[in-house]
């Protein structure tokens, strides 16, 4: 009886309160704009189904804890906010529910906003299934944030943020006023998908706080959230303040690290970070006071440096607040890292970062290696951690006499793949839940979380007949993936400039080459989205009109705010001279590759440059391409160089250049009169540079600045006769004779250091200049 009176009197509750909330569903700004207006708490405003074009929503409004006011859709999934849409929030206890932005880009700074203005903001508001998908600004650099959260109180929970391809945070918590500060906010269970490669700073995925006001407490908790493949730069999350909690995320094949880059005070306990042996995975990376780190987990980490599966960093004493603040007091307990390559302390020591970690623990810890007996790197005096019960697999050698326990650990995988130790009663390492969290279990369960990008070689098979514009014909009516095949030994000829919009592979798989002539100044176009692989075909310039500037590829001349690639294969340039500056390849401005891979192809009287990748010159840490592979080719008679690689500025917030250039042949290089370099090969500020087994005949010299960042420098079995040689420079802060070991073995050439330069002179004619390396 007793239970049955309680029924009615909820449903007696409900009904009332029913009666009172007002339901509105509205179809035009306009409908919305009153529908605003009037809202009383418990009322729910919402959006018919339908593309919202061009639609700049403000949502100011005041509900009760007891009735919030609520902005929702007709049904979720059929209503989006497409060109040039934003969202501002202001008020208190509301509620904003199932909003997708896509096919456009905010006209303001900031997609979704806490704020009307600097003085109105958002409090005790909640953004729950919210989905932001490629609303990404065209031009690359120009910066904007997809949610930014000012106020305080507020929860940002299960939304699906994927696909940022501009410069700008995806989400970020500010501070710049009191009535942000000590905030309280709670981000849990959002999906961060796939972010590509910004190839500059200014691309991370979360940031709470700025430097400007990161000794500021912010309190806000960040968990149960997945990031996967968050690629953007060196910092996946940028903690920029105090008192903030990260707890029990997954980091899914992300390059890059959780970083506590400013402010005091953090807690980083139980995320976990999973590599899968990607380049440039990384874990957790300590700097400024009294951080914790604690029972966190990480696996299959490749990078290195200031993106290691761990790392705490060298500070600055008395440091300015938007550098780096001394380590002092950090724990760092009972975490695991199991086949992650590198552990780096007192990372980033120089003049300036002088002040080594200090008062700081390091215990209870398992660092396990199966392969790579050298994990730990040490820069600067660690005297300040003290070391206690680490255990680390027996190959692996101890950094210091005490503190390290050499241990047979067995392994076995849990339920989700992972390895954990089967003895469960050590007493070091993380402990992990039953079930990690699992992509399936944030965002949204109403918007797919599939990988949209379409591969090289997926489509149909496209065959292609001679002659003129057949090719273009095809490309043109050609889907993503498909694969256009030329007839062995033809000739095809265009007339027009074939544009490249997706991925698309044009072959031979005979050894008769197929020609392509080409009348136009360039023969492909890359634009955004476009990529483009080449097998097996014969280029010839004869056709190009007489004019200077000719080339065979080009990426679009406007900003391109998607990443490309670029594979060639067994292909012939030839004849690349009907006028000055004709290159093979030519990029713009705002551009970047992914990969530019070119491999066994032959590159044959050219008066321009084969590959220049020089055009971003501002040395702000921006540059044109993350991997350059030049394998098993020939170039000859190439008037200006064969390859210039710029990445200018001092920046650290960005992984590459990463170059191969091995077992190519180089004859006659660089000697024509507009060859800018003075130079065959041109390398300024390449982090990663892998030289070897080439030669170099009667050529120009191989220039290499370093700029910034330990760069890693392989020179190897590298024949110059009648060249120039090898020429290094670089930043004042660097010291060749204790950077670079020449190997004993090779006796030959004179070597001799240019005291204003570091100049690094060319060896004797016909002398291997033998192998430099700093790795």
């Amino acid at each position: 009886m007793q239970k049955h009176t309680l029924y009615l009197a909820f449903i007696l509750l409900f009904s009332i309160t029913s009666c009172t909330q007002k339901k509105n569903t509205v179809a035009t700004l306009q409908q919305f704009n009153t529908a605003v207006k009037n809202a009383q708490p418990g009322d729910v405003i919402t959006l018919a189904n339908g593309v919202w074009n061009n639609t700049e929503l403000l949502f100011a409004a005041k509900g009760t804890a007891e009735k919030p006011i609520t902005l929702t859709v007709e049904e979720k999934g059929k209503v989006t906010l497409e060109g040039q849409s934003n969202l501002r929030i202001a008020g208190e206890h509301l509620i904003i529910n199932g909003l997708v932005f896509k096919n456009g880009y905010t006209p303001t700074n900031e997609v979704i906003s806490f704020k009307q203005n600097a003085k109105t903001l958002a409090n005790n508001t909640r953004l729950t299934e919210c989905v932001i998908d490629n609303f990404s600004n065209p031009e690359r650099h120009e910066p904007d944030t997809w949610v930014a959260i000012y106020g305080k109180n507020n929860r940002i929970d299960h939304n699906h943020l994927t696909g940022k391809k501009n410069r700008g945070v995806t989400m970020t918590v500010r501070l710049n006023s009191k009535e942000s500060q000590d905030n309280n906010h709670k981000i849990d269970h959002n999906y961060f998908g796939p972010r590509q490669n910004l190839g500059s700073n200014g691309g991370e995925t979360l940031r709470i706080g700025t430097s400007h006001f990161s000794r500021t407490n912010s309190n806000t908790i960040v968990e149960n959230n997945y990031f996967d493949r968050c690629n953007g730069e060196h910092e996946i999350i940028s903690n920029k303040s105090c008192q903030n909690t990260y707890k029990n995320n997954v980091f899914y094949e992300c390059t890059g690290t959780l970083t506590m880059r400013h402010g005091n005070r953090t807690m980083v306990d139980g995320n976990i970070f999973i590599g899968n042996n990607k380049p440039s995975t990384g874990g957790i990376r300590i700097i400024n006071g009294e951080q914790t780190v604690i029972n966190n987990y990480g696996i299959g980490l490749t990078g290195y440096r200031f993106r290691g599966a761990f790392v705490i960093m060298n500070g600055i004493y008395n440091s300015p607040i938007n550098r780096y603040d001394q380590v002092k007091d950090a724990v760092v307990k009972n975490n695991t890292f199991v086949n992650s390559n590198h552990i780096q302390l007192c990372a980033g020591s120089d003049e300036e970062r002088s002040a080594p970690p200090v008062n700081s623990v390091m215990e209870n810890n398992i660092f396990y290696n199966e392969s790579k007996d050298s994990i730990f790197t040490v820069y600067d005096d660690i005297n300040g951690i003290t070391f206690t019960n680490n255990i680390i697999s027996k190959n692996i050698k101890p950094i210091t006499d005490t503190g390290f326990v050499s241990k047979d650990i067995e392994w076995v995988k849990n339920t989700d793949g992972l390895l954990v130790p089967a003895n469960s009663n050590l007493r070091a390492g993380a402990k992990l839940p039953g079930e990690i969290l699992k992509k399936e279990d944030t965002g949204v369960n109403w918007y797919s979380k599939k990988n949209t990008a379409v591969a090289f070689g997926t489509g149909k098979k496209i065959t292609v007949e001679p002659g003129l514009n057949t090719l273009f014909e095809a490309v043109n009516n050609s889907s993503a993936g498909d694969v256009v095949e030329l007839t062995a030994g033809e000739t095809y000829t265009l007339s027009k400039t074939i544009a490249i919009n997706h991925p698309i592979t044009i072959l031979s798989n005979s050894d008769k080459k197929p020609t392509i002539l080409f009348e136009k100044k360039t023969l492909f176009e890359i634009n955004n989205g476009g990529s483009l692989k080449l097998t097996g075909i014969n280029f010839d310039g004869e056709s190009a009109p007489d004019r200077t500037g000719n080339s065979v590829i080009t990426t679009s001349k406007y900003s391109m705010n998607k990443n490309y690639k670029l594979f060639i294969d067994n292909c012939d340039f030839v004849n690349l001279d009907v006028n000055h500056s004709f290159d093979a390849v030519m990029v713009y401005k705002n551009t970047f590759a992914d990969t530019i891979s070119i491999k066994n192809s032959k590159f044959n009287t050219i008066s321009g440059n084969v590959l220049a990748l020089d055009k971003e010159t501002e040395d702000i840490g921006i540059y044109n391409a993350e991997y350059v592979i030049l394998k098993n080719n020939s170039f000859n008679n190439v008037n200006g160089a064969v390859l210039s690689l710029h990445r200018g500025g001092k920046d650290e917030s960005t992984f590459g250049p990463f170059l191969e250039l091995d077992h190519n042949t180089f004859d006659a290089i660089g000697y024509g009169k507009r060859n800018k370099y003075n130079a065959a090969i041109n390398l300024y500020g390449v982090q990663v540079n892998t030289i070897t087994n080439n030669i170099f005949n009667n050529t120009k010299s191989l220039k290499m600045h370093l700029v910034v960042g330990e760069p890693i420098v392989d020179i190897l079995n590298n024949n110059f006769y009648k060249s120039d040689g090898l020429e290094v420079t670089g930043d004042q802060k660097y010291n060749v004779k204790n950077l670079w070991t020449l190997d004993p073995k090779f006796k030959e050439g004179t070597y001799t250091l240019s005291k204003n330069s570091d100049l690094l002179n060319k060896g004797t004619d016909g002398k291997n200049l033998g192998l430099i390396s700093n790795n």
